[in-house]
């Protein structure tokens, strides 16, 4: 996979078909599903049931499509809200007024989960929903299997004695188990509650504590044991379910995902078809927890408003059409921005959703990627760095002609994208071939050849990586937004977009700056039918975040263009003030050294009330199996040591041996960023470098790979103090 080198053109894959076909390939349509109900049915192992769609609907609300004409609307059954008098509530069962707007997709009926899901499956009831691999062969769900296998276990929930406002929480890698776990819960009451794999036992126990589950559904053996542990200080845990890998030894309470699926076929359709009927769509029915960088988690308490009509509102916005999503599932699901991407948009448009391997992030993901063929990605920075940094590696092997080649039509593709990005559809001469001899193999290689659009957020992306792929033809679309936003609040999409910006604020929602400086600079603020409940069980964190007018405070400092689109200039906490009283935000100038000096994987800029900025620098290195950061450099970085002269094939080498070469080409780029700097107080003084890159495991970065700046402060409190003299 190579862009800096030609890519020979490859055999072309069809969508592979899983469920009633078994051999062959054909393309999944919206018109006409790829499953042949003559043949066999394949579908996921979960287990067999048979239920008829809920029909206690009394009045239709036909759920209007402004945007594209070609989605078809829902019709959602009665609105359903409970009386409420506030815009925000802590407690788990207290409901609270919608933002409506009079006119426009602000004004959409509400709806719960269960009406968007009942309505997509009586409109694309046998298209397929959830596919997954299984011993090589991939599997599938139709959307009529989808909400069975989801009613039954909702049925199995209340079997077990889940009590309503009660968590499920849910800790695994993304499978169809995760999802029907998650929307059974919902079914039946519960608050679906996603908890990251990579907790600790003591960080799932806040977690399923705070928000008092009855169930825990686990993916392995390995996720058991954490819960094992704690087992004792959970006062309200009544069950544990594990829907991978065999059982070690049985336990009380502890089930196989079969045992569990069966648990509920004695409970009446009636009676979870009363549960579903009880539910407004001001209640609460998914929590988030945040990544806790400054303290525990916090609950995001989301509506089944919030989650119903954001799925809606994003689609609509971005001209998503019923029944012709495909997706890879790998972000974890207890983000809010995967799980809005991955669950809820695609149920209201009836897409489609491959799961990826428990180990995409190491590697299998591009494999994955390469079959499914997805129609839309949604990647995190890190995610389209490391794509970046493998393409280049490659590329760095090929012969001089092929780089000759290679640069001249990035060159190309860098001017048609920028054109394009400018509403000019003309495209540089040579582009056609250009065309044909990089952009459609680099497509092609990376399973991006039907992609219709590319995403990034949950953290800031460097515009060396953005220009990167536009020079590849391929664009990607900043969004911003939050856990307290329902995900996102801007999108950019390929009608409408600038580099660097994070696009313009969804249809039916508000943005304000609040307290701007002199350059339009103000913290932004969000209002919408997006924005959360509060903050579960905390009444003053939730009165920090929404003011008395319900605006919720982002913390993020941004400001607008001429043509409205926002940029996020930096985060009022992590805004360096220096011992002289100026405020540096510290992300422009770690991309900007990281642009300089490409060998650096992270950097991290201290100098809060100091008298001088300084910088924490990890060089690339490889990764091990479990994804955890090595002393081996990348194979571009060895080749940048030979090209200066110096022979090293480990991190450790350059730091014991300070090797000057390499010290000097730091510090060059480090002046070179200090030069454009707009005062001596944002120039960086002094440096260091790590001994080991960041990573998840290590703590440094969260989930989505964002730096977490309090822990790596405390973990190089040391190496910190130095650079003062401390």
């Amino acid at each position: 996979m190579s862009a800096d080198g030609c890519i020979p053109p490859g055999d072309s894959k069809e969508i592979p078909v899983f469920g009633k076909l078994t051999e062959g390939s054909v393309k999944v349509s919206p018109e006409k599903p790829a499953l042949n109900h003559t043949e066999e049915s394949h579908t996921v192992p979960l287990h067999d049931c048979k239920v008829q769609l809920n029909g206690n609907c009394s009045a239709s609300v036909m759920q209007s499509n402004t945007g594209d004409e070609s989605s078809i609307p829902l019709e959602v059954g009665d609105v359903r809200l409970a009386p409420a008098q506030e815009l925000w509530s802590t407690a788990r069962d207290k409901a609270v007024k919608l933002r409506m707007e009079a006119l426009g997709l602000g004004s959409e009926p509400p709806m719960t989960v269960h009406q968007m899901f009942q309505a997509t499956v009586e409109k694309c009831g046998d298209w397929p929903a959830l596919q997954a691999k299984k011993d090589g062969m991939w599997f599938t769900l139709t959307y009529m299997e989808y909400y069975q296998h989801s009613r039954a276990a909702a049925k199995s929930f209340l079997k077990l004695g889940l009590e309503r406002f009660h968590g499920v929480g849910i800790l695994g890698f993304n499978s169809p188990e995760w999802f029907i776990a998650d929307v059974g819960c919902i079914l039946a009451g519960g608050l679906a509650t996603g908890i990251y794999t990579t907790s600790s036992p003591e960080a799932c126990q806040y977690v399923a504590d705070n928000c008092q589950a009855n169930v825990l559904v686990v993916e392995n053996h390995k996720q058991l044991i954490k819960i094992l542990q704690v087992r004792d200080q959970l006062p309200h845990l009544k069950a544990i379910v594990q829907y991978k890998g065999e059982m070690e030894q049985k336990l009380p309470n502890v089930y196989t995902w079969a045992e569990f699926m069966k648990l509920g076929e004695d409970v009446p359709e009636a009676k979870l078809d009363a549960v579903i009927n009880s539910q407004n769509a001001n209640e609460c029915c998914t929590l988030i927890y945040t990544s806790g960088t400054t303290g525990n988690p916090k609950g995001v308490m989301l509506s089944h408003d919030n989650i119903t009509w954001t799925a809606n509102a994003v689609g609509t916005m971005t001209r998503v059409k019923m029944g012709e999503e495909e997706l890879v599932s790998y972000l974890p699901l207890s983000h809010v921005a995967s799980q809005v991407n991955d669950m809820w948009i695609c149920m209201r448009f009836a897409g489609t959703v491959s799961f990826a391997e428990p180990d995409a992030l190491k590697g299998s993901l591009a494999n994955t990627l390469r079959e499914v063929r997805p129609t839309s990605f949604l990647g995190v920075p890190r995610v389209w760095e490391k794509m970046q940094e493998a393409m280049k590696a490659a590329g760095a092997k090929s012969s001089i002609m092929k780089k000759m080649i290679a640069d001249w039509a990035k060159g190309i593709g860098l001017q048609a994208s920028y054109n394009a990005m400018d509403g000019d559809s003309s495209v540089p001469w040579g582009f056609m071939l250009s065309n044909n001899l990089v952009f459609k193999n680099v497509r092609k290689a990376l399973g991006l050849d039907r992609c219709k659009a590319c995403y990034t957020g949950a953290a800031p992306i460097t515009k060396d990586t953005l220009e990167y792929f536009m020079s590849l033809y391929i664009p990607i679309f900043e969004l911003y937004g939050m856990s307290e936003s329902t995900g996102p609040h801007t999108i950019s999409w390929a009608e409408d977009y600038r580099i660097m910006s994070c696009g313009k604020v969804m249809t039916g929602c508000k943005t304000k700056l609040d307290k701007e400086d002199n350059d339009g600079n103000g913290e932004v603020c969000v209002w919408g039918r997006h924005v959360f409940m509060g903050y579960l069980n905390m009444p003053d964190k939730t009165e920090e975040a929404l003011d008395a007018d319900g605006w919720l405070h982002s913390g993020d400092l941004g400001k607008h263009d001429k043509n409205n689109f926002l940029y996020i200039t930096g985060r009022i906490k992590e805004l360096i003030i220096t011992a002289g009283g100026e405020n540096v935000p510290p992300v422009p100038i770690e991309d900007a050294v990281k642009e300089e000096v490409s060998i650096i994987s992270n950097a991290m800029l201290v100098g809060d009330k100091k008298k001088f900025l300084s910088m924490l620098l990890t060089l690339k290195c490889n990764v091990d199996e479990n994804g955890e950061p090595t002393d081996e450099l990348t194979p571009l970085v060895v080749e940048f040591c030979r090209q200066h002269g110096v022979i090293a094939s480990k991190v450790s080498e350059i730091i014991n041996k300070k090797e000057p070469a390499i010290y000097k080409v730091i510090q060059e780029g480090m002046e070179r960023v200090n030069a454009k700097a707009t005062s001596n107080a944002q120039r960086v003084q002094k440096w260091t470098i790590l001994s080991q890159d960041f990573s998840v495991s290590g703590g440094e970065l969260g989930p989505t790979m964002k730096l977490k700046r309090p822990v790596v402060t405390k973990m190089y409190q040391e190496e910190i103090n130095k650079f003062y003299g401390e």
